[in-house]
């Protein structure tokens, strides 16, 4: 199909890295255990699984036109896929540098790499919620600026799938953004709607399902892949796209329903036609995973690197089994077993970093200071509590202490909640860990009011003492027990990270902007599927304009040279023979 043609804007080349020269605003990595951002984003993903059913806009899709995209070179075709890019400048803007870059040479690849003729953002793209204005200042700014122009007769096309931060508007500031077939930049873009169908050459599809936390397939979007599935033979191939990585819980014992999800898909759509799926790619998981089929060439790819923090692999499961036993999808496909083959960034890396959380007051001052905030007030409920006369009776004692009652529930139900993230609900090692974590605030808190009240004991009476107990309280309990607790939760995040409780909240506190990459692949003349991970170590942070370039060159130059290399070896996968036709 053919795109729309880009307005013409004649928009100058930008002189200064400016708000007002670029047309969008350079922003800062998130802070995610910051105040703010840690409300504003619990009460999004709170508001989307209490009312996201009623604001999933597809249904309403089904009204869109329904396309089967073409890109079926005759011979070969280049393609590229990142996710979970639209966090900071920096890490985000290096990334679609390289991907905007006429070609690559990264260490340890046997060839050049041209440019992806068709590039696929796998969700996530933009942080920390999506609107309009953010997805111009962290995602749809920034890969204009990469690449401000289609380079002549060579204009790749750019396909989005949304992921969590993407629905906690109810797509619509996505639909706005990548289902208009408005140009990003360079970049041509072609879908009406949040999924996607893409025909690629040597009998290769690529097929891309919004599964809308990982909840369901809708009945238009079924609908639309089973006509897709029409144009399917016996023996092609598919690249299935996800929002994120379902199979990795589900394949080590963990829930299923997400995988459930799309097994009924591939029995509704793929094995039907005969067709089969060698590759799966998704991000959300902020790093690099690749599972390979054992016996077999199948490999499901976790590539999350392209601009959000990173998120370490030591915790990832050896093996996993796929279908699972538990699944409740009748009729599952036969069970196969995947082995992890590789990891960005590696085992022993990934713990190093892990360890970089004791920082966290440093690297958070915002969480320092809700902290502080805490441990004022569960100070001052347990003050007030040991401040009850004697002779007041049972019931003068019970109202002294409830206050202290009253936080001291809040806390054990916070700290359940928080070390439940992204767990079963019934998982029993998560519930006491939030226990444990609760419990050691709440005697950090009474400890250090027994210490203010040994202190006042200690001190002769008069108004100098008062105010100097005064200024303890206010002064020393957000500063000092206010980092002590900050690093406590540090600690916590350290320890339970290791058992695979707030794994992902480890790294989130940190916000560790380098260990960036996206996938290269390619389809060869024989039909063979090679893909190329890509990492960038270290991303750029001092940029400088190039008023003079070319249209289509980058409008930001980096201060140093990018330094692209592989993660491995290029990953081989040849598309499966078509099944033979049973006789008679």
């Amino acid at each position: 199909m053919e795109s729309v043609p880009p307005p013409s804007t004649g928009r100058p080349r930008p002189h200064a890295v400016s708000e007002e020269q670029l047309g969008f605003r350079p922003q800062r990595a998130v802070r995610w255990l910051s105040p703010g951002v840690l409300i504003g984003t619990g009460a999004r993903s709170l508001m989307a699984s209490i009312f996201g059913s009623y604001a999933d806009k597809r249904e309403l899709q089904g009204t869109l036109p329904a396309t089967v995209h073409e890109h079926g070179e005759p011979d070969e075709l280049w393609l590229d896929f990142v996710a979970d890019l639209g966090d900071g400048f920096d890490a985000t803007y290096s990334i679609a540098s390289l991907l905007a870059a006429p070609e690559l040479r990264p260490d340890g690849a046997d060839r050049p790499l041209p440019r992806g003729r068709l590039l696929v953002m796998g969700g996530d793209e933009v942080y920390p919620a999506a609107s309009t204005r953010a997805y111009e200042d962290r995602s749809k700014g920034v890969y204009r600026a990469a690449l401000p122009a289609a380079p002549e007769g060579d204009r790749p096309t750019l396909f989005a799938l949304p992921g969590n931060h993407d629905w906690y508007d109810g797509l619509t500031a996505f639909l706005r953004v990548f289902a208009q077939r408005r140009p990003i930049g360079g970049w041509a873009t072609e879908q009406t709607r949040s999924y996607f169908a893409v025909e690629l050459p040597q009998r290769w599809w690529l097929l891309a399902i919004d599964t809308q936390f990982d909840d369901y397939v809708d009945a238009p979007q079924l609908e639309y892949f089973r006509a897709v599935a029409q144009r399917i033979e016996p023996g092609d191939a598919v690249i299935l796209c996800t929002p994120s990585p379902s199979w990795v819980p589900a394949g080590s014992g963990g829930r299923t329903k997400g995988y459930d999800t799309v097994e009924f898909f591939l029995r509704e759509i793929v094995r039907p036609r005969g067709a089969s799926v060698p590759l799966m790619l998704t991000g959300d998981k902020h790093h690099y995973v690749r599972y390979a089929e054992r016996d077999g060439t199948a490999q499901r790819i976790t590539c999350g690197l392209g601009g959000a923090y990173t998120v370490g692999t030591h915790t990832m499961p050896a093996q996993l089994r796929l279908p699972p036993p538990a699944s409740r999808v009748r009729e599952p496909s036969e069970a196969r077993h995947y082995d992890l083959r590789s990891r960005y960034p590696g085992r022993g890396q990934s713990e190093r970093l892990a360890a970089g959380i004791v920082r966290l007051p440093w690297r958070n001052p915002g969480f320092w200071g809700l902290t502080g905030l805490l441990q004022t007030v569960m100070t001052l409920a347990v003050l007030f509590g040991l401040g009850e006369p004697a002779g007041s009776g049972v019931f003068g004692q019970l109202a002294a202490w409830t206050p202290t009652a009253v936080a001291a529930a809040v806390l054990m139900l916070a700290g359940v909640a928080f070390a439940r993230f992204d767990l079963p609900r019934t998982d029993r090692t998560s519930a006491l860990a939030g226990i444990v974590h609760a419990a050691a605030h709440l005697a950090l808190s009474v400890a250090w009011a027994l210490t203010i009240r040994w202190l006042s004991g200690q001190l002769p009476d008069g108004a100098g003492s008062d105010w100097l107990v005064f200024a303890v309280v206010a002064l020393g309990t957000p500063l000092v027990v206010g980092f002590v607790d900050a690093e406590l939760v540090a600690l916590y995040l350290l320890l339970a990270s290791r058992a695979g409780i707030n794994s992902n909240e480890v790294f989130a506190g940190q916000g560790i902007e380098d260990h960036k990459g996206f996938l290269r692949l390619h389809i060869d003349a024989e039909g063979t599927l090679t893909v190329y991970p890509i990492k960038l170590r270290s991303v750029c942070r001092r940029w400088r304009a190039d008023p003079d370039g070319a249209p289509d060159d980058p409008w930001l130059l980096p201060s140093v040279a990018l330094d692209p290399e592989l993660i491995e070896a290029p990953v081989r996968i040849p598309r499966p023979a078509a099944p033979e036709a049973e006789p008679g």
